[in-house]
Formats: structure tokens, sequence, C-alpha cells
């Protein structure tokens, strides 16, 4: 039957080119876009970091770095620097229309570095906050980085260092005294760029222009560390952890402030060893302030030793924690800027508390609306004036307040500062109002004794 075979032929044909067509498909190379713009900080890297690792595991056929930007952070550059150069597959740099500073350094690592017309690359010289050059130490860093990226490459490492250092002059580049920064056709023809119309351009002399783009983003935790380690976040952090800590030191036990203060510090120090500022050299510091607060408050009254070695050793956790493995004076302006402006903020909260909390509507029932002076018959206990002399027992640690008991009635006491231990003897110097000002005794008299003998 003619019509059953034509329709039987038909079917053949479409299997077949199926059959064909599956292959063709599975074999349709993969290339990722990766976006390296705006500025380079430490919580860039892991995302960078992350998308090589899923490029190389999904079987990519290269990875392509979209660059624009104008610098940033250069142990930041470093991170991204050492994992382009620890990848297996083919990584290139798509600049458009940018790579300054840092940029360049992340560009020149990877195995080509793509321009459009527009494009510039250059300028990596480390400056400060104000664009002042930094110490020669990190600018030696960072012309033996670009040297030694320039060897790998097998092109003129003198072209890299003169993009750090204005003394190196090179015949027909660059003149002596001017940083170097490279136009897209000046880059093709020193080497160290190709020029391009466009980013079909660039698969095309990849030799895959039917290549499926995949373009990775930002998780949510990536995102979260990112915010969280944001200089702008990182005071506010800092100033709610300090704060919440104060309050719960002040309050008779631990609650919602603490643990707000517990948690905000926790995410400023957990963003910050995640992307690599902090360390566990700051973690032992933090662990060492806290504990010796913690003396301070509970074991040895006053402010002495105990709470200066706290201050110094949180304080530096935290400005240590804002500073990289190769800060600058860009870096170390920065985190003081962080750390005034914490300050600032826990002054001003304090100050609000202070001011506003007596006529809060919702506290109010706490606070006296009115002053009542002791000339007009005021006070706010009975003095004991009979309780002077009398020797009492302590039935808590006196630092320097507490409780006592005498003849079986239990009284609020405060040394002038000594510290007395559960149990010992203590004797009533003044009564005033409704405190009981005393002193240990060096032994015990009479019939009193301590609870512990």
């Amino acid at each position: 039957m003619p019509f059953l075979e034509d329709r039987v032929r038909r079917l053949v044909v479409i299997l077949v080119a199926i059959g064909w067509a599956a292959p063709v498909a599975a074999q349709r190379p993969v290339v990722y876009r990766v976006p390296v713009t705006g500025t380079i900080e430490l919580g860039i890297s892991p995302f960078i970091k992350r998308a090589l690792d899923e490029a190389e595991a999904a079987g990519a056929r290269a990875v392509i770095l979209d660059v624009n930007t104008l610098g940033g952070r250069v142990d930041a550059a470093l991170q991204i620097v050492d994992a382009i150069s620890q990848a297996t597959v083919p990584v290139y740099a798509f600049v458009d229309p940018r790579a300054i500073s840092a940029g360049a350094l992340i560009s020149v690592s990877t195995d080509s570095v793509f321009m459009v017309r527009e494009a510039t690359l250059g300028a990596s010289t480390v400056v400060d906050a104000q664009g002042a050059k930094v110490s020669e130490k990190a600018q030696s860093v960072m012309r033996a980085q670009f040297r030694a990226l320039a060897e790998r490459r097998g092109i003129d490492p003198r072209i890299g260092e003169a993009m750090v250092d204005e003394t190196i002059a090179i015949p027909g580049v660059v003149e002596e005294g001017k940083l170097l920064t490279l136009t897209a056709s000046e880059a093709e023809r020193v080497g160290y760029g190709i020029e391009v119309a466009g980013f079909d351009d660039v698969l095309s002399r990849l030799g895959i222009e039917d290549a499926e783009i995949v373009r990775p983003k930002q998780n949510w935790a990536e995102g979260l560390v990112r915010f969280l380690s944001n200089p702008f976040v990182a005071p506010i952090l800092l100033s709610i952890g300090v704060l919440g800590l104060v309050i719960e030191i002040k309050t008779p036990s631990f609650g919602m402030a603490g643990i707000v203060g517990l948690l905000s510090l926790g995410g400023f120090f957990g963003s910050h060893l995640i992307i690599g500022l902090a360390g566990w050299e700051e973690l032992i510091l933090l662990a060492a302030g806290l504990i010796a607060l913690g003396l301070e408050v509970f074991v040895v009254p006053g402010f002495g030793i105990a709470g200066i070695i706290s201050i110094l050793c949180i304080g530096s956790a935290i400005f240590l924690a804002l500073l990289g493995s190769l800060p600058t004076w860009a870096d170390v302006a920065r985190a003081s800027g962080i750390v005034a402006t914490s300050l600032g903020i826990i002054i001003a909260a304090i100050y609000l508390i202070v001011r506003n909390l007596p006529t809060s509507g919702r506290w109010r029932g706490i606070f006296l609306r009115t002053a009542s002076h002791a000339e007009e018959g005021y006070v706010s206990a009975d003095a004991r004036d009979d309780l002077l002399g009398r020797v009492a027992v302590a039935l808590t640690d006196l630092h320097p307040a507490g409780t006592a008991q005498l003849d079986g009635e239990r009284i609020d006491v405060v040394t002038e500062g000594d510290y007395v231990k559960r149990g010992a003897s203590v004797r009533i110097l003044r009564a005033e109002a409704y405190r009981l000002v005393v002193e240990p005794l060096a032994a015990l008299s009479g019939d009193h004794k301590s609870l512990d003998s």
C-alpha cells in the first residue's frame, strides 16, 4: 500500500533526524559568563570562586569574566587571581568598558584579554582613600604580581610593571613619570589584549559561536555575607552588638538584649571570617576580651585591669577584622571610619535613651515626674542609725553591693569599693537612707560566724 509505505518512510526519516540531532544538541558547548563589576571587595571573591568551580563541574568550554571596574581592594583581587590560576577550565576577560587598578590585575591573570574599542586597561598603582600613593611594600607586591602573570603568558612583564610604577619608561609605549593605561588598540599592539566588536565577537574568536551562555548569580548566602560585611552595615552591627551587651550587663538576667547583641557581633565577625578579613587571631582576641569583661563584671569589683584588657582585646579584634592580609592606608582609614562611626552611633543611642526614656508614654510609670527634696521632709527610707557599728554576715558576694544578714533580718549593704566574699563578717559604718555602708572585718568577733562555718 503506497500510502502506508509513504507514512513509514517519513517516520524513519524523522527518527533518523532525531537520532542525529540529539548528539549535536548534547555537544553544544557551555560558556559561563561571570560579572566582575563595581568595586572589587572581599565579598565578591567567594562568588567568583564558586562560579569557576561550577563551570569546571559542568564541563564548560570556557569562563568569560565580564570586567567593568575601577578597582578596589588588593587582597580581594589577589584572591580572585589565585582562583583563576587554579581553575582547570580556560578563563578569559572581556573588558567593557574599563579594567582599572585591581580590575587590570584580574584581567591580566586570565588566558586572554578581549577589549571593546573604547575599553581601557591599567593604572594599577595602589592608592589610599584620598588617591595618594601608598607604601613601597604594597607597590612591590603589585609589580611582582603583574610580572609573574606576564611571564606566565609570555608577554612583556615591563608593561604590567609600568601600570603600577610611573618611573618605568618603555620606548614607544609610555614615558617616565606617567602611569601606563592602555587602550584596546594599544593593548593589542603590545600583546596585552585583543580588540573585539563585542561579546559575540569574543565567542567567534574562540570558535564557540553557538555556545550556551550560563550567567551565574550570587546565592542568598553570598548576598548575606556581602551585605553584613558592607562598610555601611558593619558599624550598625557593631553598635547594636555593643549596646546589647551593655544593656545585658545592667540587667539582672540574660534576655533579648543579650541575644540581639551576640547575634549582631556574630554576624559581624562571622561574615568577616568567611570573606577572609577575620581569622582565628581575631576570634581569640574577642574571646579573651569577653572573658575579661566577665571577670570585670562578675568577679572583680570596680573598673580595673580586667576592664582595660577587655577594651583592648575587643577593640583590637574589631579593628583587625576590618583589615585584610595586605592592608593599605586606604584599608586602615576605612577601618578607622567604621569604628568611629560605631562609637558615634553608640554615644547617640545612649544619649537618646537617657533623654527620651523618662518622657516615654510606655515607660512613664517607672519614673518620677517631680523631684522630692529632703529639705521638704521627703526621704527614700528611714535611716537605720540603730544599726551603726553592728556586725552582719554577707549573704552574697559584695562587689561592692549585695545582701547581708543581721539578727535574722536581710539588709541591703554596699562596701566602699572592697570586694567581700559571701559568708564574711562586715561592720556597718554609715546608714544612708536605704543604703548601709559596711567594711569587712579582718577577724570574726563575738557570736557572729560566717555562713560557711
